[in-house]
């Protein structure tokens, strides 16, 4: 009985030291390897060549060779919530998310690095205010340095495999010329004082647009240089943009609200949505935009406004993608899932 005793004595004072061990950061910690990658809710998707690339919750990363069929997860280093990525060439990837995260691929999403992330952020944006010297900067980056890494990057653009920027929470806004190896604060470039959320940002050669909190619409046609606010006559948040011909683009969010300009942002009109359903992904493939929206419907922009397409029910909708003739895919809580090529209309 003593020897029992004394067993089990151990037994519980190992169990509290395993309790008691401190649980490893997660920008320390390996993302969460599941059992069945494509069914794990994801936010953000990519092409990569021939190849897709998907990244989600815990620091989830999956491809697929097949055009959706089937998923592989890739290790990650961290397991942060991923919430974008992006392809600048056929095996380079740059992902983001929360905790300041930037990771890079150089296989084509089977392996990847931790090239930022929030605490690097917050130091880099100190030391540029106190160069700066106006209080009021100074002031609200040391609250990110004391914060500490807890502000998520929500979206990216990468101009070739050196240069692009990240945006995300707050107004926060980084750029790298060197592939993310060193990045440069863009907070005092950018015409937002409000440090208003920035969810979306799209490219197209030297064309830049954000699109973000409390109606928040900037544009830069010389490569990020120079940034200029556009007025649209509605002021809540976009959750998505699209640059689509010249001159012409889309933004969308709360309440299913979609305005589209012709005159590079000068004038806008509103598409009449079907339901005031916030719009939270977008893509424009094979000439045609497709939103998606929370009450999980995929939506085809016409000229006069949005027309619901035939699809299975489904859970809110975090992004899609369609390239070519292969399947639409989208994205979500339930994870991936193939639709028909050409989705019809009811």
């Amino acid at each position: 009985m003593r020897r029992l005793g004394s067993l089990l004595l151990a037994a519980c004072a190992v169990a509290g030291a395993v309790q008691a061990a401190p649980v490893p950061d997660a920008l320390e910690r390996p993302s969460l390897m599941v059992r069945d990658p494509g069914r794990t809710v994801l936010l953000g998707v990519a092409q990569c060549g021939a190849r897709l690339l998907a990244v989600g919750e815990r620091g989830v990363a999956v491809t697929s060779d097949d055009g959706g069929a089937s998923w592989r997860q890739a290790r990650v280093p961290v397991s942060v919530t991923l919430t974008a990525v992006r392809c600048p060439a056929a095996k380079t990837a740059f992902a983001v998310g929360h905790g300041g995260v930037v990771l890079n691929s150089t296989d084509g999403g089977d392996t990847w690095s931790l090239r930022f992330d929030g605490k690097r952020a917050a130091q880099l944006a100190l030391d540029a205010a106190r160069s700066g010297g106006e209080a009021k900067a100074i002031q609200e980056a040391q609250r990110l340095v004391a914060e500490g890494a807890d502000k998520p990057f929500l979206d990216l653009h990468f101009f070739d495999a050196r240069r692009g920027l990240v945006v995300g929470a707050y107004g926060l806004a980084f750029a790298t010329e060197d592939g993310g190896q060193t990045w440069q604060p863009l907070m005092q470039r950018l015409p937002n004082p409000k440090g208003n959320h920035l969810y979306a940002l799209r490219g197209q050669g030297n064309t830049l647009l954000l699109a973000g909190e409390q109606g928040l619409v900037l544009l830069s046609t010389d490569g990020g240089r120079e940034y200029r606010r556009l007025e649209l006559p509605y002021q809540g948040s976009f959750f998505t943009a699209e640059l689509l011909r010249e001159q012409e683009m889309l933004v969308a969010g709360l309440r299913g609200n979609v305005w589209r300009s012709a005159d590079g942002g000068k004038s806008w009109a509103q598409l009449a949505s079907p339901a005031p359903v916030s719009i939270t992904a977008s893509t424009n493939a094979r000439g045609q935009v497709l939103l998606a929206n929370q009450a999980g419907e995929v939506l085809a922009v016409e000229q006069g406004g949005l027309v619901p397409l035939k699809t299975p029910p489904m859970q809110p909708l975090n992004a899609l993608h369609s390239a070519g003739s292969g399947p639409l895919v989208v994205f979500g809580l339930q994870g991936a899932i193939q639709l028909p090529p050409a989705p019809t209309r009811p």
